[in-house]
């Protein structure tokens, strides 16, 4: 699902794999088979699913299960960052998997790490799911041989715009006139950022949000970025492609594109009320953000675009950590929330799309509109978006941590303003150093 980018959060998601890492290389890691097969009959249970952000799953959605399974009640924690639950889960497995939900959401920037860990998780390969996701969202969810992860939601991009301060700068503002502004189906980056120049000419408002997210767009576009697809990582220092995108991020930053909110702070929530910025790259969740932090503001609106070609930010999945206490009922409700029906309910309820094939095909998501975005076709939108996703791009063991040395050089830069780019650069390469690969 999504991604946060507050540079604390994301030290302390670093520090957790870390830790789970020492532990098990001193402990031999190895899975808890205490209470394998409860819970699989009628005495009364409740299991606990560990969230972030809004995957979709409502009360009315949880309490249909237990409509369906009587001796089951079903109990969500909902961390505001996904940084929070990644900590919360790297450091409970490094101490047993104590205190653990029973079903963890796990977003797919951290399943390179913990897929060296398979025997952490209950393997949920299950006939009765063969077949249910496109094949790329199943492949990122094996570990070993094991289905780790049942697939929730992938994020295939467009471009959500203010509607309101287009017309207000003099720019086409009707979606099918925006995706041809931006380049339509050629788009590139250039085409995007040539409009970005044109709108802040004539706007108090900035062009998109931070830079951060731009970047996790591009990087979205190429195939290794940090490591190459036997694993072992690029030095920072000779990656010129990565090089190239910061370099291209901080440079529109210096033009005056970016607002420099980095997301999920309170400062990047109160943007969308003030008209701090008029675009942003928006992944089918971010629609349900979108619209909680603009309570008011009815002029958003989504393009059929994205500069590239295609691309996918964020995507999540369920997993059922070995060591709980009930894990075959857990199993049975992360299948249950992972079907087509639950997550068609959860693309209505949050604007997650499915990785389900049943239910991107169906006619409840073909034909959902957003209302808050002036009622556009989100539903083919999304769908069109998927189907033009062309790099599905390698994330190995090293992913996280790497990335993370870059986005807080961005960070530096557009948020902070402690650092030119040149050095901020200077000190992503000495934290790469650190991570001594």
């Amino acid at each position: 699902m999504h991604r946060s980018t507050r540079s604390q959060g994301r030290l302390a998601a670093t520090a957790g794999i870390s830790i789970l890492a020492l532990s098990l290389s001193a402990c031999g890691g190895g899975s808890n088979d205490q209470g394998e097969g409860e819970g699989s009959g009628d005495e009364p249970i409740t299991l606990t699913v560990a969230t972030f952000n809004d995957f979709g799953y409502t009360d009315e959605l949880l309490a249909q299960y237990t409509e369906e399974h009587p001796n089951v009640t079903v109990e969500q924690t909902v961390a505001a960052r996904s940084e929070d639950a990644r900590t919360n889960l790297t450091t409970k497995l490094a101490a047993g998997g104590a205190g653990l939900a029973d079903v963890e959401a796990i977003e797919i920037d951290w399943m390179p790490e913990l897929s060296q860990y398979p025997d952490l998780f209950e393997d949920l390969a299950d006939p009765e799911v063969e077949g249910r996701w496109v094949d790329w969202k199943v492949e990122q969810g094996t570990a070993d041989g094991k289905l780790i992860g049942y697939g929730t939601d992938i994020g295939p991009e467009a471009i959500c715009y203010r509607q309101d301060l287009f017309e207000e700068a003099g720019l086409p503002s009707e979606p099918d006139e925006v995706a041809e502004l931006l380049g339509g189906e050629d788009a590139t980056w250039d085409d995007y950022f040539a409009a970005g120049e044109e709108f802040v000419k004539a706007s108090d408002a900035a062009w998109y949000d931070v830079g951060t997210s731009i970047y996790q767009g591009m990087v979205n576009q190429v195939e290794a970025a940090y490591e190459n697809t036997d694993g072992t990582p690029i030095p920072l220092a000779e990656n010129s492609q990565v090089k190239d995108l910061y370099e291209t991020v901080t440079a529109q930053n210096e033009a005056g594109l970016s607002a420099g909110l980095e997301q999920w702070s309170d400062d990047w929530n109160a943007g969308f009320q003030k008209d701090a910025f008029a675009t942003m790259l928006c992944p089918a969740w971010m629609t349900g953000p979108i619209e909680s932090n603009s309570g008011g503001i009815d002029g958003w609106n989504i393009a059929d675009v994205f500069p590239g070609g295609g691309g996918n930010w964020g995507g999540s999945f369920l997993t059922v950590p070995a060591s709980g206490e009930n894990v075959e009922a857990a199993k049975e409700l992360a299948k249950w929330l992972t079907a087509p029906e639950q997550q068609t309910a959860a693309f209505e309820n949050a604007g997650t799309f499915p990785s389900q094939i049943e239910a991107q095909e169906s006619e409840t998501v073909q034909s959902f509109t957003n209302e808050f975005m002036n009622g556009a076709p989100v539903g083919e939108i999304f769908t069109n978006r998927a189907a033009n996703i062309e790099v599905n791009p390698y994330k190995g063991p090293n992913y996280f941590s790497i990335h993370t040395t870059v986005q807080d050089a961005i960070l530096r830069v557009e948020v902070a303003k402690s650092d030119e780019p040149d050095a901020s650069w200077e000190k992503a390469l000495s934290a790469y150093d650190e991570l001594g690969l």
